[in-house]
């Protein structure tokens, strides 16, 4: 990504938000045949020395990546959108994207059968707890067993990240209050989402 260090998120917490609250993740590996990307849902680990995730892979993705021979990138996209110039003042006519993005680097970790079953009931666990009538893998666990022979977990230790929050900060405050006003509304650039990512950013912006 474009070094410009006004947007470089540099706070592992940060990092581990983006993670937390958009865990659908982009895998690339470097492989021996060329580049091969999948996507899967990533969690966080609770370890305060390093950000590390789990997730799991359908085979035979696990070949095709070459799992555990290198270091992947996985990529973390935020909110993000279209920032058109008509919400600017006259005269500024160049438009841009906002968003919020991480790439992390690691070797994966393939998990033993044990682990991986672990990794994956503490998945669905994880995300079926927002639903009204939430289920577990525990309710047909020898069904759930046999499906997860299906997949391959693993570990990634993120050895370093690049990341930015890219928000408008080289703007004035009235025109990001203009943008987020323009997000928050009902256009077709509409984006409630990344207008609520613009506010919370601002508290750490300097003018």
């Amino acid at each position: 990504m474009r070094h410009t260090p006004t947007y470089v998120i540099t706070d592992p917490a940060e990092v581990r938000r983006l993670i937390g609250e958009h865990p659908w993740a982009t895998i690339v590996s470097p492989t021996s045949t060329g580049m091969v990307a999948s996507h899967y849902p990533v969690m966080l680990e609770n370890r305060d020395d390093q950000i590390s995730l789990v997730t799991h892979f359908g085979r035979p993705d696990d070949q095709l990546h070459e799992l555990g021979q290198h270091e992947v990138l996985v990529i973390i996209q935020g909110p993000h959108g279209y920032i058109s110039s008509s919400w600017y003042p006259e005269g500024d006519n160049i438009p841009t994207w906002n968003h919020a993005t991480a790439h992390l680097y690691g070797t994966p970790e393939i998990l033993s059968d044990e682990e991986n079953f672990r990794v994956l009931s503490e998945l669905v666990d994880h995300f079926e707890h927002h639903v009204e009538h939430p289920v577990s893998l525990s309710e047909d666990e020898a069904g759930a067993r046999r499906a997860a022979k299906g997949t391959v977990g693993l570990r990634i230790v993120v050895d370093r990240f690049d990341a930015r929050l890219k928000m408008s900060q080289n703007k004035k405050p009235a025109v990001r209050e203009q943008i987020v006003h323009e997000l928050s509304a009902n256009g077709t650039y509409s984006s409630p989402e990344l207008a609520a990512e613009m506010t919370r950013a601002r508290p750490s912006e300097t003018d």
